[in-house]
């Protein structure tokens, strides 16, 4: 071959290699909404890049939380099983690239053995073969499969990242609902035994007005009745706490028998949310982030299928000593070598490598629907937050001035009944609006903290 015509073939080649199989990548087109329905000056962002969420629980200035927030980090089973599957892809991704090198190997033998029937010539039939030889091979990426598979590879380990992150941000918002969830627990049990205390008082009140004759032996036993469904509600309370303190245990990669948290009273503040949030927060989800890299390494995944349609193009060279015999077998004349070039192509293979094209494209498709089907759930969970957080406010508004209500009714009909103007049924009935009321308060604090952490998940971490 001429010059020119080898400076030709090179030229084609190099101009072949430049371009890979398969389509390159676009993130899939969305349509989205202008602005959040539920908060005003909210737009609509594209999902970012994974990165480590701040510490968002101390909004809410609980100091025993904060504590609990290091354990899962450092013990979280589930958070290290996500940790060495980002590891592993790290692995695949490096293992993908490492094929753009040459395989360098390496051999050495020695042999003996006897053929089934003696040669004519030789004693015992038995021949040694002495070999020592290396080799190298390099496939050159033509049509761009290794190169579409290093695609694939680093946008699954983007992805695997990006779980790493989701796994941690669940995990943290887990044990802050939890958390929120045993201090409301620890309110309604101290708010029963006030209740208890003060059905107590009323209870010898009642039995000091009956040996005075001027209460009926009826008003002792509603008393009576009332304490001890008050007492029972109170111990009803420690099943639901010893849930939710066993739940934590496990989020911190504790036996729940080691460990405890002791009752504390309810110091959580409940964080305000700006008015203005910016629209680039969305991108902060881990989720979005993971679903978008996975699209993308599923397209990769097309061009290594298609790239089986043409033939491979390997340089291999080998070289080393093959002797018969030990003493000779180092010397030249038992030196041997080869080195060229080959093409290998598939010729019929009966749809083996259209199928491989179609789960391919197929696998793009469920990705690309995966990914949208991700970004519309995170519009609703925020949209779901923001309003709950809304209409919670106004109710806690609304339950406070009926708490203040209940309280004025208990001791204003107490006197009543004090001066016998009115029975004790209307003392019992005004106490248990009042303890209802209480309980309806305390649980719409934790339904508010609750769906601020919702908002703080959904949003991927903060505001």
């Amino acid at each position: 071959m001429s010059a020119r015509r080898m400076r030709c073939a090179a030229a084609t080649v190099l101009l072949v290699a430049g371009c890979a199989a398969g389509p390159d990548y676009r993130r899939p087109d969305m349509t989205l909404p202008a602005a959040y329905k539920e908060a005003a000056g909210w737009k609509p962002a594209q999902p970012g890049d994974q990165f480590a969420r701040g510490k968002w629980w101390e909004i809410f200035g609980d100091g025993d939380l904060n504590v609990l927030m290091d354990g899962v980090e450092v013990s979280n089973q589930n958070l290290k099983v996500a940790a060495a599957r980002y590891r592993q892809s790290l692995a695949l991704a490096e293992g993908a690239r490492a094929s753009f090198l040459p395989l360098l190997t390496a051999n050495l033998s020695s042999t003996r053995s006897r053929a089934p029937t003696a040669r004519a010539g030789t004693d015992p039939g038995i021949a040694a073969n002495h070999n020592l030889s290396l080799g190298a091979s390099w496939e050159l990426d033509i049509w761009g499969r290794i190169r579409r598979q290093v695609e694939s590879g680093d946008a699954g380990a983007q992805a695997s990242a990006a779980d790493l992150e989701a796994a941690r941000l669940s995990l943290q918002a887990e044990l802050a609902t939890n958390y929120f969830q045993l201090r409301v627990s620890d309110a309604q049990r101290q708010l029963l035994d006030d209740t208890v205390a003060a059905y107590e008082k009323s209870l010898e009140l009642t039995r000091n007005r009956y040996a005075a004759g001027v209460a009926a032996r009826a008003d002792v036993v509603q008393a009576e009745a009332q304490l001890k469904s008050t007492q029972a509600q109170a111990l009803d309370t420690g099943v639901q706490r010893a849930q939710l303190e066993h739940a934590i245990a496990v989020l911190l990669g504790r036996a729940p028998g080691d460990f405890a948290l002791v009752a504390a009273k309810f110091n959580t503040t409940m964080p305000a949310i700006p008015s203005g949030l910016p629209s680039a927060l969305l991108e902060r989800r881990p989720d979005i982030a993971a679903a978008e890299r996975r699209v993308a390494s599923a397209n990769a995944q097309i061009g290594v299928a298609k790239s089986a349609y043409f033939p491979a193009l390997t340089f291999a060279a080998s070289g080393g000593y093959s002797s018969t015999t030990f003493a000779k077998w180092l010397t030249a004349p038992n030196r041997f070598w080869s080195l060229g070039p080959s093409f290998a192509e598939a010729l019929i293979d009966f749809g083996k490598r259209g199928a491989a094209f179609d789960q391919a494209v197929a696998g793009y498709d469920q990705s690309v629907a995966t990914y949208r089907e991700t970004v519309l759930e995170s519009f609703q969970q925020v949209e779901d937050n923001l309003a709950a957080l809304r209409i919670l406010d106004e109710e806690a508004t609304v339950q406070d001035g009926a708490v203040r209500a209940a309280r004025e009714s208990v001791l204003l009909t107490t006197n009543q009944y004090k001066a016998g103007t009115v029975s004790y049924l209307n003392v019992v009935t005004v106490q248990a609006t009042q303890l209802a009321n209480e309980r309806t308060a305390v649980g719409i604090l934790g339904r508010r903290l609750a769906a601020a952490v919702g908002l703080i998940r959904a949003l991927g971490g903060g505001w």
